[in-house]
């Protein structure tokens, strides 16, 4: 990598981590407390697994917790 490039993934670092972070709101989004409730419990672990099929909504309830 030269260092120009170096450079300039450096600056785009903070933007890129931005973009990361942000929550997008979910307004369709269905409650669902007893999920919510497991997903906090799991908490008090140091390492927690969240497995479902593709489009079961586990980036909506890993965001909204």
């Amino acid at each position: 990598m030269s260092n120009k490039s170096a450079r300039s993934t450096i600056e785009m670092a903070p933007k890129l981590l931005a973009t990361k972070l942000y929550v997008p709101p979910h307004p369709n989004a269905v409650p669902r407390p007893h999920l919510m409730a497991r997903l906090n419990e799991g908490l008090v672990h140091p390492v927690m697994f969240l497995t479902a099929p593709a489009g079961f909504g586990k980036t909506t309830l890993s965001s909204n917790g």
